[in-house]
């Protein structure tokens, strides 16, 4: 006894639902100013019809599909007409340790929610108008599963603003030039309408309709900075139906017309070393840009003009580009967060991987509107490169195989054309190969492979070039096995199996026109000394 008294002493650990009062909801308006049993939460389900409500003192539009959940202290104003259909629920807690609260007001007070269980309501109020004294439990079974159903689907609804926030950018993007409306973008989202609206602003800074009107003219400039068509075609092409609509709404977010922004000298911000370098060799210098240690080393940028190598993960990096108020911002494809730039200027995104230096290097050009230098400059490059094709026909004749290793703490990376290290001037300038091991372990796919030190004496090559120097090769022990039997002297004359020591890992890591005009240089040295 003694046992039993002590345990029912102690606090109940559960909460009890029970519904106090169920009625169609285009009556619920008349039903609360009579005398009903106090509740603590109530349910609003909308099954059919639209009309506005009042939340807190917020105007809400409801329509089919919606559901309502808050507890008693919440003031609601609901129509008093038939536009609204659903079921109304009144419900009390009654919780054994805590205060009353229902777990399914922890999330939005309006969402959306699955057709069943619009279903469930409707026969909650079928039971509770005509109950059957054969089924005593029917009522509280139903308003338990209608409970549980909405908890579960409340769990796969609520997620985090930012995951839905960025499904919907996602969408515009690929739709922005189709008629789309906030309601779209809501149902999308699985929200309501006025939330979405709420939440869009809170965290991108601009209405709907002004992030679609700022995206289209965003996309113009693109298609202005690499070769647009006329002013009707572009209209088109971004979602407007007229050429003097879409020059009106450009002179609104841009500040000049789309001619007059065509013919101006540009102001650049460059997000990558390499477009560095590219907009360099055009002698464009960028308002703000990242530098290479190497490029550093050729001539020091004042910081002012400098940007970490970061990527669009660099604290301040939006408060420094909207400081510098470029006309365009050229990087490698960004990230889905890096949208926040779409109200500093339009981004030209060069992919990663599907355009070797020259290709980036001419589309740099054509942004800035310097064609002709870029020309001029791959000319007098070209020439450098017949230069030395015609001094190794001399010196070694055919070229074999090679291969550019890049060594880390106790792996090597080795890289094919589309990675540079200068595998771009050997493969495609100086006529070498990779090895044919490399090339079937998936070398021109993959872009780069690692290999353990042990396994690089398995992809045999007649030239190896490591970047960096001799003595740091020397000092990594796992490497030395590698090394030394390669290096002894061929029996005859042959250029097979060489290793070069280039010793300059940061010239080597570029992929742009300043990086390779040296790197061919250094790759000559080493091949003809």
């Amino acid at each position: 006894m003694q046992t039993r008294n002590a345990s029912s002493s102690l606090p109940n650990p559960h909460s009890f639902y029970i519904p106090v009062h169920v009625t169609a909801l285009d009556k619920a308006a008349f039903d609360r100013q009579k005398a009903i049993p106090p509740f603590t939460s109530f349910l609003a389900v909308v099954t059919g019809g639209s009309a506005d409500i009042e939340l807190n003192g917020e105007r809400i539009r409801l329509s089919a599909g919606h559901i309502v959940c808050s507890d008693s202290s919440a003031d609601i104003c609901l129509p008093r007409s038939p536009k609204l259909q659903g079921v109304w629920i009144e419900y009390t807690v009654i919780s054994g340790n805590s205060r009353p609260f229902s777990p399914l007001n922890d999330a939005l007070p309006v969402r959306s929610c699955p057709l069943h269980i619009s279903t469930l309501a409707v026969q909650l109020l079928n039971c509770w108008s005509q109950p059957e004294q054969r089924k005593p439990f029917a009522l509280q079974f139903l308003f338990t599963e209608l409970l549980t159903e909405l908890y579960n689907s409340a769990a796969e609804y609520i997620e985090p603003q930012a995951q839905w926030i960025d499904r919907v950018l996602h969408y515009i993007e690929s739709h922005y030039n189709e008629d789309l409306t906030r309601e779209q973008a809501a149902g999308l989202a699985g929200v309501t309408p006025e939330h979405f609206s709420r939440a869009f602003r809170k965290l991108t800074g601009q209405t709907f309709n002004e992030y679609i009107t700022l995206l289209r003219i965003r996309k113009a400039q693109q298609r202005i900075l690499t070769g647009a068509p006329n002013l009707s075609t572009l209209a088109l092409e971004v979602g407007y139906s007229e050429g003097t609509y879409l020059s009106r709404k450009f002179k609104q977010v841009v500040g000049v017309s789309p001619s007059a922004y065509h013919r101006k000298s540009k102001s650049v911000v460059s997000l990558n070393f390499n477009h560095t370098a590219s907009l360099h060799a055009l002698e464009v210098i960028p308002r703000l840009g990242v530098y290479s240690a190497w490029m550093e080393s050729l001539q020091p940028v004042p910081s002012r003009k400098k940007l970490p190598d970061e990527g669009t993960r660099s604290a301040g990096l939006y408060e420094r580009l909207s400081s510098a108020r470029p006309d365009v911002i050229i990087s490698y494809s960004l990230p889905d967060n890096s949208k926040q730039l779409l109200s500093v200027a339009p981004v030209i995104e060069i992919p990663f991987m599907q355009m070797d230096w020259r290709e980036q290097f001419r589309l740099i050009a054509e942004v800035t509107g310097r064609q002709p230098q870029a020309e001029a400059w791959l000319s007098l490059y070209d020439w450098h490169c017949h230069q030395a094709n015609q001094l190794l026909d001399r010196r070694i004749g055919d070229r074999g195989t090679a291969m550019v290793l890049e060594l880390g703490a106790e792996t090597a990376y080795c890289f094919s054309s589309s990675y540079g290290r200068g595998t771009q001037i050997l493969y495609h300038d100086l006529g070498f190969r990779p090895p044919l091991g490399l090339v079937a372990e998936g070398l021109l796919d993959k872009g780069y492979l690692e290999l353990a030190f042990h396994d690089i004496a398995r992809y045999p090559a007649d030239h190896i070039f490591i970047t960096s120097s001799r003595e740091s090769a020397e000092a990594l022990k796992p490497l030395q096995s590698f090394l030394h039997p390669v290096e002894q002297p061929p029996a005859n004359d042959s250029s097979g199996g060489r290793i070069y020591f280039l010793n300059q890992p940061g010239m080597f890591y570029g992929f742009d026109p300043l990086s390779s005009e040296a790197q061919l240089k250094v790759l000559m040295q080493a091949l003809t000394s």
